[in-house]
């Protein structure tokens, strides 16, 4: 499974890339906001995107509407 991870903590984002990482799941990458979710999704293709709801310039749920259309 291809993960990428978008949250605006940093420590959050290498914990949970650690824990997955640990358990065999591939992490292509991860973005600090909205708008660096939606450029690094075209990019990189992943198969589940974890993402926050709540990050600054574009929220999550606004990059996931981008994100799917």
């Amino acid at each position: 499974m291809k993960v990428m991870l978008v949250d605006d903590h940093p420590l959050f984002v290498d914990g949970l890339r650690n824990l997955l990482t640990a358990r065999g799941i591939e992490v292509l990458g991860s973005a600090h906001d909205g708008l660096e979710a939606v450029d690094q999704a075209c990019k990189l293709q992943p198969e589940v995107i974890l993402m926050d709801i709540r990050m600054p310039k574009l929220d999550g749920l606004a990059a996931v509407r981008l994100i799917k259309s």
